[in-house]
C-alpha cells in the first residue's frame, strides 16, 4: 500500500509549462491609484494582473474600519454596496472607478481598502484622500526665513493641485493679528502663486497672525489653516573661527568667514606684523571699502538685537580698529562694502600675544542679505 501511494500523482506539486514542457513564471500582481483630494469627486485604481487571463471577471470591492453587528471592535469590512464586476482585458490588466461618495470619503486621511478577486488572482491597494492646497513656509529668494519686523517682505506659495488636473480656481486667503480680532480679506490668489508677508502686517504688541487659505471646486472646498508668529529683529548669521599673524589665515572675509592672507582684496578684517589689533584689510580698503568699530558690551552681544546695536554704534565714537585685549572684548562694527552697508557685532573669544585671535560674530538682520552673507 505505501508503494502504491507513493507512485500517486499529487496535484499541488503541479507547476504550469507552456507547449514544450518549460516552466512557466509569472510576476505578482500590482494595484495603484491615481489618487484623491478633498477637490476630487472619484478615484480611478488600475491593477495588472499577471496571472489572470484575458477575460476573466474580477471581483471588485470597498473595505472600510467597521463595527460589526455583534458590537466588537471595528474591523476591515466590505462597505456595502460598493462590489463591482471588471473584466479583465487581453494586456492582463483592469481599472474601476469610484466616486468619494462610494468610498464614504469627506475628509483629509479618510481611506478605503479596494480589493481585486478573482478565480486565479487577486490584488488590492490602500487610497487615502489627502488635501489639494498646500502652502510654503515663508521664504525669501528660495530661503526659508523667518517673519521678523525688519525691512523688506517674504512671501508663502500657494499651491493647489487635485488630482483630476490643474487648479482654474482662485484661493481666498483672510487673516486676523489675534484670536479675538475679525477676520479680514487679504486677496484672492491663483495656484503657483506668491503671497507677500511681512512684519509690518502686525501690529504692534501682537506677535501672532492667523490666515486661513479657501480652493473651491463646484460643491467641494479645501480648508488650509496657518499661524505665523512675528519675531522681533535679530541677527540672522552667528559665525565663529581664529585669526593668525602671518600665512593665509591672518585676513578673513565677514560676509563668508573665508580665512584669507592680510593682502587679499576680500580681507574685510586683518591683523598683521606682531601686533593682534584688528583693521580692515589694506587692500580691501584701498578699494574704497571701510569697517569701522566701538566698543560694546557682551550683554549688548547676548541681546542679539540689530536695533538697539545700530542705536548704540551711532551714539558712540567709531574708530578703524579694535583692540582684542582691551575693554570687554566686544566691538559694534560697521561695514561699508562697494554699495552695501553691513552691521553686526563681533566678541573676541581670545587671544595668544603674537600669534592669534578667536573670535565670534553676528552679522546680517535684513532679507536682502541672505543672498549676500553665506
Amino acid at each position: 500500500m505505501a508503494f502504491i501511494a507513493s507512485c500517486i500523482k499529487q496535484d499541488y506539486y503541479n507547476v504550469p509549462t507552456d507547449a514544450n514542457g518549460n516552466l512557466i513564471l509569472t510576476t505578482v500582481s500590482t494595484c495603484t491609484s491615481t489618487g484623491i483630494t478633498n477637490l476630487d469627486d472619484n478615484f480611478t485604481v488600475n491593477a495588472t494582473l499577471p496571472n489572470a487571463k484575458a477575460g476573466d471577471v474580477m471581483i471588485v470591492e470597498l473595505l472600510k474600519p467597521q463595527v460589526p453587528s455583534a458590537g466588537a471592535a471595528a474591523q476591515l469590512l466590505p462597505l456595502a454596496g460598493t462590489q463591482k464586476q471588471i473584466t479583465v482585458g487581453s494586456d492582463l490588466k483592469a481599472s474601476v472607478n469610484f466616486t468619494r461618495t462610494e468610498a464614504m470619503m469627506n475628509v483629509p486621511g479618510d481611506f478605503v481598502t479596494v480589493t481585486f478577486a478573482g478565480k486565479t488572482e487577486s490584488a488590492s491597494v490602500v487610497v487615502t484622500m489627502t488635501k489639494a492646497t498646500t502652502i510654503s513656509k515663508p521664504e525669501y529668494n528660495g530661503s526659508v526665513v523667518n517673519v521678523v519686523r525688519t525691512a523688506g517682505t517674504a512671501v508663502m506659495k500657494i499651491n493647489v493641485q487635485p488630482k483630476f488636473g490643474d487648479y482654474e480656481g482662485s484661493v481666498e486667503v483672510k487673516r486676523k493679528n489675534g484670536i479675538n480680532d475679525q477676520w479680514v480679506d487679504v486677496g484672492n490668489f491663483s495656484s503657483n502663486s506668491f503671497m507677500p508677508i511681512s512684519g509690518d502686517d502686525f501690529a504692534v504688541g501682537k506677535d501672532t497672525m492667523y490666515y486661513t487659505f479657501v480652493s473651491k471646486v463646484n460643491d467641494l472646498s479645501d480648508t488650509v489653516s496657518l499661524t505665523i508668529v512675528n519675531s522681533n529683529p535679530y541677527f540672522f548669521f552667528k559665525k565663529a573661527g581664529s585669526l593668525v599673524l602671518g600665512g593665509t589665515s591672518a585676513g578673513l572675509d565677514l560676509l563668508t568667514n573665508t580665512g584669507l592672507a592680510a593682502t587679499d582684496a576680500s580681507a574685510m578684517l586683518a591683523i598683521d606684523g606682531n601686533s593682534l589689533i584688528m583693521h580692515g584689510g589694506s587692500a580691501w580698503t584701498s578699494g574704497g571699502n571701510s569697517i569701522s568699530f566701538v566698543p560694546s558690551t557682551l550683554v549688548q552681544y547676548n541681546l542679539n538685537d540689530p536695533i538697539s546695536t545700530k542705536a548704540a554704534f551711532l551714539l558712540g565714537t567709531s574708530t578703524t580698529t579694535a583692540d582684542p585685549t582691551a575693554g570687554e572684548g566686544v566691538y559694534i562694527f560697521k561695514i561699508v562694502n562697494q554699495t552695501d552697508t553691513h552691521y553686526g557685532m563681533l566678541k573676541i573669544v581670545s587671544a595668544v600675544p603674537g600669534t592669534s585671535v578667536s573670535y565670534e560674530y553676528r552679522i546680517g538682520n535684513l532679507y536682502s542679505q541672505l543672498g549676500i552673507i553665506r
